[in-house]
């Protein structure tokens, strides 16, 4: 960890020392589980490791299922019908592979909040939340074009629905769609595509995770307080800090046992829980779904593209501005991704000399409405595009946009912080070290 004093990895033995000048990789390992970690860490930290073990299991599982599966249009459907019936342990895999997408982005909406709310997007940690955004991009893409391989009725027309959305792009986007899908309409080209780059992808994830656990080993990682490691000598980092081996390792294996409990269950007992009915029946170019959605994963970001029609007005006036080149369609694929935009933007958006949302009582209120604004356009995407959904589902995304774009820049200014810890020390002391007048056992 630039900038804290520690103790490096020093080889002791000849073979150490010969492997160390040509390859230093047991001194990388032993830097990154020995490195130096806010001792005052909760629980809201244990979702790294949940993430990392479900990059894992999707890449096993993953391989292992691409050697029964058969991207074709007229044989994907019953390949995975064939995984689930005649390959041994094949229904389990499967299960496995849908059911840790899901826990996938659990975590790391989890991941992502916990950083909105402590600040873990602030300086000099701004390169390392971008990547993590880049990271949650790549997942998205990842998912969806894992959605549509089964190549059922949800498959079919989720990949219809989402890869119009690039026809709505002015000038370039009849061209981006039809080599996007292979063809003028979802088909066997469109399923290749998506199998290439849904096997390929998480090997870019897996990349892009190297590079951000990199980038937080570089500058420090947050905490609860917000306070940075004291850096003036290695005793008083020693002071804030403890080894990442064994104190956090131990404590981040216990979250993940109890979350793989749940998990378990989940997979033994409801496998199907999460999934859509109709992805059972075989992709029917011919059948229209009655309501078509994507998976809950993606439902607030579907919510926010449904939310601006041509009848709002902001919708209205950027077309009027434009001369009709901004219409709805192509507006409310600009808000989808603005949405994950805005939260990159946060570094810069947040004007608060404060870090940790645990010291800002008016942002905590905020913050806490965005919450259950966010689990609010979660519901309102698996509603039909009618009324009164449609009404909720725009004063839904006004509120994401305007926490971002509005609240958090003037509460930089209106707010006054509560008092802060000096150190990490004091506030670790305040939760769990001796009392103020507390006695010891020897007195």
């Amino acid at each position: 960890m630039s900038g804290i004093p520690h103790d490096h990895y020093e080889p002791k033995t000849g073979a150490e020392k010969w492997l160390h000048s040509r390859l230093p990789i047991v001194g990388l390992i032993y830097d990154t589980i020995m490195i130096p970690t806010p001792k005052n860490l909760n629980w809201w930290w244990i979702w790294g490791i949940v993430l990392a073990f479900c990059l894992a299991l999707q890449i096993a599982t993953g391989i292992v299922l691409v050697m029964h599966y058969t991207p074709h249009a007229d044989l994907a459907f019953a390949s995975v019908e064939h995984i689930m019936r005649d390959v041994n342990g094949g229904f389990m895999l499967r299960y496995l592979h849908a059911n840790g997408a899901s826990l996938f982005f659990i975590a790391v909406y989890i991941h992502i909040f916990r950083g909105l709310f402590y600040g873990s997007y602030k300086a000099p940690r701004e390169i390392t939340w971008i990547i993590g955004m880049l990271i949650f991009l790549m997942m998205m893409g990842t998912g969806f074009m894992g959605y549509v391989l089964p190549w059922g009725q949800m498959s079919f027309w989720g990949a219809t629905v989402i890869t119009g959305l690039f026809g709505a792009i002015p000038f370039i986007g009849e061209p981006i769609q039809t080599w996007l899908l292979g063809g003028p309409a979802v088909g066997n080209a469109t399923l290749n595509r998506f199998f290439s780059l849904h096997y390929l992808l998480p090997f870019v994830i897996a990349g892009l995770v190297i590079v951000h656990i990199w980038a937080f080993h570089t500058t420090g990682n947050n905490n609860p307080t917000g306070v940075d490691v004291r850096k003036g000598s290695k005793e008083e980092a020693e002071k804030d800090t403890l080894p990442f081996w064994p104190y956090f390792v131990i404590k981040d294996f216990l979250g993940l046992a109890i979350v793989l409990v749940i998990f378990w269950a989940v997979v033994g007992f409801m496998p199907n829980y999460l999934g859509h009915p109709d992805n059972y029946i075989e992709a029917n170019p011919l059948a229209t779904p009655a309501h078509i959605v994507p998976e809950w994963y993606f439902l607030p970001f579907y919510a926010i593209l449904r939310a601006f029609t041509s009848e709002v007005w902001v919708v209205q006036i950027a077309s009027f501005i434009t001369g009709g080149i901004v219409d709805a369609k192509f507006f409310g694929v600009l808000a989808m991704f603005g949405a994950i935009a805005v939260m990159a933007l946060a570094p810069w958006l947040d004007t608060s000399r404060v870090r940790s949302g645990r010291y800002r009582p008016m942002f905590k209120w905020w913050f806490y409405l965005l919450i259950i604004d966010f689990f609010a356009l979660m519901w309102l995407g698996a509603m039909p595009a009618e009324e009164p959904y449609a009404s909720f589902s725009l004063i839904a995304s006004a509120y994401w946009f305007g926490y971002f774009l509005v609240i958090l820049p003037l509460l930089g200014v209106i707010e006054k912080p509560t008092a802060m810890p000096a150190t990490i020390e004091e506030d670790f002391n305040a939760h769990y070290g001796k009392k103020s007048g507390e006695a010891t056992p020897a007195e």
